[in-house]
C-alpha cells in the first residue's frame, strides 16, 4: 500500500513538474528596446509606461515585458539584443529611431517591430510598425476617390524623409497631376511655388486685362475695373487639390508660399500627411478644411487621459503606438498557438487596436487609417 501510494505521489509529482513547463512554455515574452537613460530617455519611460498598461488591460498573466536600455545608441542597441536573444526571446518591440537597426540583422532569430515609420533599407528581420507614407498615402488615395479629386500635386520636401514618399506613391499608384520636390530653404521656397503656379503669368494676365477693360468702350469699365483691383491675379490653374508631405512650420511655410500665389483653399483642396492633431492648425483658418490622414482620434484622447490619470503626465504620440503592438503580438502569438516562428507576420491578418487596423502580410505592417480635417475650431473626422 505504502509503495502504491508512492507511485501516486511519484505520478502526481510529474504531472506538476509538467504542467508548469508547458505553462511556462507558453508565457509570452516581449522584448522592449528603448531609450531609458539620456536624452530620449522621456520617450522611452512614455513607452515603457504604455507597454504596461497594455498588458494590464490584456489581464493575463502569461505576458511578460522585458526592458532593455538601448541609450539610443545603434552599438548598445545591438548588445542589449544579443542579451534578449541569449534569453529566449524571438520577439521585440523597439528600437525607436532608424539609426539603431543597423546592426540588428546580425540576430535573424528575432523579429524587431520597430516604431519607426521607414520601410526603406531596414534589415529583413526588422518589420516597421511605424505610421508608415505607404498607410497615410492610401488613405488620401481613398479620399481622392470619394470626393472626385482628379488633379493633384503632390510636394515632397528635399529631406531624407523624401525616398519613402516616392516609394509610397509607386506602391500606392496614387493618380497624380504632378509631383514636385521643394528646397526647404526658405528664400528658395516661395520662387518655387510662384513657378510651379503658374504666378508671374496668372499677375501678368490680371494687369493685361486691367489694361484691356480701361482702353474698350464698355460703360461699365470702371465697375470692371474695380472689380478686377480687387483679384490677385487672373487665369485658372491647372490643379485642384494639393499634398503637401511636411510638418509643423514647415508645413505652414509652403502653404503661406501656395496662399501668396493666390491659391486659396476655396480654389483647392489642402492635404497634408498625419499630423497628430496639431493644434495650430486650428488657427490657421485661410488653409481650412485642411484634410490629413491620422490614427482614430476619440481612441487616441481615451489612452491620454488613462495614462495621465495612471501616470501623472502626457504621454508621447509614439508610445500610443507601442501600446498597441503589446496587443498585436499577444494577438498574433495566440492565434499561432503559442508558437513563434518566422511565419508569425508573414501570414495575412488584420487586427483591431486603438490606433486603427493593422493589416499584416509579409513581414510588413500597413494601417488603415482616418481621414480627419482641421476645419472651424475642431477636428473632423471624414472617414
Amino acid at each position: 500500500m505504502k509503495i502504491f501510494s508512492k507511485f501516486i505521489l511519484l505520478i502526481l509529482f510529474i504531472l506538476i513538474i509538467n504542467f508548469d513547463k508547458a505553462y511556462s512554455s507558453n508565457q509570452i515574452k516581449i522584448g522592449l528596446m528603448v531609450p531609458l537613460t539620456g536624452e530620449f530617455k522621456e520617450v522611452g519611460k512614455s513607452i515603457l509606461n504604455a507597454t504596461k498598461l497594455a498588458v494590464n488591460k490584456i489581464n493575463n498573466n502569461k505576458i511578460l515585458i522585458v526592458p532593455k536600455d538601448t541609450k539610443a545608441n545603434p552599438e548598445i542597441t545591438l548588445k542589449v539584443a544579443k542579451e534578449l536573444s541569449d534569453s529566449g526571446i524571438q520577439i521585440v518591440i523597439g528600437p525607436i529611431f532608424n539609426k539603431n537597426l543597423t546592426y540588428l540583422d546580425e540576430l535573424d532569430k528575432i523579429i524587431f517591430l520597430s516604431l519607426s515609420n521607414k520601410v526603406l533599407k531596414i534589415p529583413s528581420n526588422v518589420i516597421s510598425a511605424g505610421i508608415n507614407a505607404e498607410s497615410q498615402v492610401n488613405t488620401i488615395k481613398k479620399f481622392q476617390k470619394e470626393f472626385n479629386i482628379e488633379r493633384t500635386i503632390f510636394l515632397i520636401p528635399q529631406t531624407d524623409y523624401k525616398p519613402e514618399i516616392e516609394n509610397a506613391i509607386k506602391k500606392t499608384k496614387i493618380k497624380l497631376k504632378e509631383k514636385f520636390v521643394y528646397d526647404t530653404d526658405p528664400t528658395k521656397l516661395t520662387s518655387q511655388i510662384e513657378n510651379l503656379t503658374r504666378y508671374s503669368q496668372r499677375k501678368q494676365n490680371l494687369l493685361d486685362e486691367i489694361k484691356r477693360v480701361e482702353n474698350s468702350d464698355d460703360l461699365n469699365k470702371e465697375k470692371k475695373i474695380d472689380n478686377l483691383k480687387k483679384k490677385d491675379t487672373l487665369g485658372g490653374i491647372n490643379f485642384d487639390s494639393v499634398i503637401i508631405a511636411d510638418f509643423d512650420e514647415s508645413l505652414k511655410s509652403v502653404a503661406t508660399s501656395l496662399l501668396y500665389t493666390d491659391i486659396s483653399a476655396k480654389r483647392i483642396s489642402y492635404i497634408g500627411l498625419n499630423q497628430w492633431f496639431d493644434i495650430s492648425l486650428i488657427k490657421e483658418k485661410s488653409l481650412h478644411p485642411f484634410y490629413f490622414p491620422s490614427i482614430n482620434k476619440k481612441n487616441y484622447e481615451e489612452f491620454t487621459k488613462e495614462y495621465s490619470n495612471i501616470f501623472g503626465e502626457e504621454p508621447t504620440q509614439i508610445s500610443f503606438l507601442s501600446y498597441d503592438l503589446v496587443g498585436l503580438v499577444y494577438f498574433l502569438i495566440y492565434k499561432n498557438n503559442f508558437i513563434v516562428d518566422e511565419k508569425i507576420f508573414y501570414k495575412k491578418n488584420k487586427f483591431k487596436g486603438k490606433v486603427g487596423i493593422f493589416e499584416i502580410n509579409k513581414n510588413k505592417i500597413n494601417h488603415i487609417l482616418n481621414l480627419y480635417s482641421a476645419e472651424g475650431e475642431d477636428f473632423k473626422k471624414i472617414f
